[in-house]
């Protein structure tokens, strides 16, 4: 007796053929856009708007008109800059990584995970240029030699080394996600049919032609990048979480910062890929390529890295406790109890108890349950943010410099304006560019569409038989 696997669940569903994944992923492109979608981007431009507004405002005006105070001089820009690089993480992991361990599933969610990122980053960039509180000097944190005489930056400084990690890592990122659109925009050039749409296709195109020899050199280049940004995934929020943690502040001295932040960065990016893909799969009508089993493996990637921000969250009370320093006993005692506790319980709950919803096959694979609890993971990540910044800054040393601390109108505007931004660009991507890689999803129609998953079970127990 032969014991016989079971078939996998298809990634790519109905009885489709090449032609018609080209027209699937090309009719967003080609024809009128869907109401869903000019609602959605008015509202994000007007966010956009309110946003541009407030940062006028801020370079007008200055720093002193937001909320932040002598005490809490760290506040909303912070931690809405580590919010942003953290939802960048997904689009690298998600493409390097994956492609590394070559996972057939990414195919239906890189391109869009890879724009993600290049959004988040400019998002993030906004943050790191104005808190510097003068962005006409910024400058000077390049090594740019000067009339100036010796003035270098200082390269101990973790403010420096976040310049060089978000810069890098931004350059990675568009390069990355720009040669895997190349093959995309030859098909888009070869069917569009107004002039200037085949002209700008064919500069974008950069004369691809689809010869083997071309296909050879990019999965190389594909493959080497792939290799070069993996350290990056793990070096970008090592860096950033450098910020807190070389500093002597209690609650911000720790060794686990990097890891955590790399955890946590991941879960909040896989949480607003599935926030992001559960909308474009509505619109575009996608649902014959992101499927069901999509959505469950990133949730129990979500289960994954959620339960390991949960054991950094103990292994901080925990180190407090063990090392007897007042201080550092104190900075959890009052992130837990303090003025601000909500905040905590905030994060406590959307981080580490949302995600083991997840072990339940019903709510893993239902799409309501993954779109609300994607967006209670990131409201969860915002705040695990906040609560390392303010309520630690609140409370420092001294008493009688303890103070609090209240977002103004202009700090909810950037804020609120940065989300507009990334979802005006994103809207936009999707609607000039095609979102799911067609030329990846036709190298594997073989191995995992649907009909083709049945004509091969059909061969394979008409073989078993006939042994």
């Amino acid at each position: 007796m032969h014991a016989e696997s079971e078939i996998r669940e298809p990634l790519i569903e109905g009885n489709k053929t090449y032609r018609q994944i080209s027209d699937d992923i090309i009719a967003p492109i080609e024809g009128k856009a869907a109401r869903g979608w000019y609602t959605l981007i008015t509202i994000m431009a007007l966010c956009f708007l309110w946003g541009i507004g407030s940062l006028a405002y801020t370079i007008g005006v200055g720093i002193g008109s937001w909320g932040s105070n002598n005490g809490v001089d760290w506040a909303w820009d912070i931690t809405n800059f580590v919010w942003w690089i953290g939802i960048g993480h997904a689009g690298t992991l998600i493409s390097a990584v994956l492609l590394l361990f070559r996972q057939k599933w990414r195919m239906a969610i890189n391109r869009s995970a890879e724009a993600m990122t290049i959004f988040a980053v400019l998002c993030a960039a906004i943050f790191v240029t104005l808190h510097t509180g003068r962005p006409w000097l910024d400058y000077m944190l390049f090594p740019l030699p000067n009339q100036f005489g010796s003035l270098w930056p200082n390269f101990n400084s973790p403010l420096l080394w976040d310049v060089f990690a978000i810069s890098t890592y931004a350059t990675v990122s568009i390069v990355f996600w720009y040669i895997g659109l190349i093959p995309d925009f030859a098909m888009i050039r070869d069917r569009v049919v107004k002039p200037w749409q085949k002209k700008m296709y064919s500069l974008l195109s950069f004369g691809w032609g689809g010869s083997a020899r071309h296909w050879s050199r990019f999965e190389e280049v594909s493959l080497v990048l792939a290799g070069l940004s993996t350290p990056l995934v793990f070096s970008v929020h090592s860096i950033v979480s450098f910020d807190f943690a070389t500093s002597i502040v209690p609650g911000w001295h720790t060794t686990i910062f990097p890891p955590y932040f790399v955890s946590g960065a991941v879960f909040s990016g896989f949480a607003m890929v599935l926030t992001l893909m559960l909308v474009v799969r509505k619109i575009y009508k996608l649902e014959a390529y992101v499927r069901v089993k999509h959505i469950e493996y990133m949730n129990i990637v979500i289960i994954v890295t959620g339960s390991i921000v949960g054991v950094a969250y103990l292994t901080e009370l925990f180190m407090a406790w063990y090392s007897g320093v007042e201080w550092e006993q104190y900075a959890f005692l009052n992130r837990a109890t303090g003025p601000l506790s909500w905040s905590y319980w905030i994060m406590m709950s959307c981080n580490v108890l949302s995600p083991q919803l997840f072990w339940f096959k019903k709510i893993r694979t239902s799409i309501v349950a993954t779109f609300i609890l994607s967006i209670v993971v990131n409201i969860g990540m915002w705040f695990e943010r906040f609560v390392i910044i303010v309520p630690t800054l609140c409370r420092t040393y001294l008493p009688s410099t303890w103070n609090t601390y209240t977002p103004s109108f202009i700090d909810v505007g950037i804020f609120v304006g940065t989300i507009g931004m990334f979802g005006t660009f994103f809207l936009l991507f999707s609607r000039f560019f095609p979102v799911i890689a067609q030329a990846e999803l036709k190298t594997i129609l073989k191995a995992s569409g649907q009909q083709q998953k049945l004509d091969s079970a059909k061969h394979a127990h008409h073989a078993s038989a006939h042994n």
